[in-house]
């Protein structure tokens, strides 16, 4: 039988993470975050969170990512409160390349069809 506690967590780690960006977070380079998925090892000690930003600049990429590492103790601080589980995930935070691969792929196929 299949153990599918490492995807609940991780769902209900996406959701909580976002909630406590938008409302317990107050660092100015974290607001435009959006966090897209996560992995939870299978002993569930550590996940890792993609996110995505709307700005393209490399500039602003490496702002959120300081931003989010300055706020993990917050954030799995307040993860512990919300999620019955013996210890908390270790978080780390990774840019999701898989949002900018498909907007890549868009435009090369908008081209393609420009060209015939």
């Amino acid at each position: 039988m299949a153990n599918y506690r490492d995807r609940r967590l991780a769902q209900e780690i996406q959701k909580e993470v976002n909630q406590i960006l938008r409302k317990k977070v107050r660092d100015p380079r974290v607001q435009e975050v959006t966090i897209t998925e996560v992995r939870v090892t299978g002993d569930l000690q550590q996940a890792t969170i993609y996110y995505t930003i709307l700005s393209n600049l490399a500039s602003d990429r490496t702002k959120a990512q300081q931003g989010l590492e300055k706020a993990t103790g917050l954030i799995r601080r307040e993860l512990g409160h919300v999620l019955t589980l013996y210890k908390t995930p270790e978080l780390f935070f990774s840019y999701d390349e898989s949002i900018d691969y498909g907007n890549k792929i868009d435009e090369m196929l908008r081209n393609l069809n420009k060209e015939y």
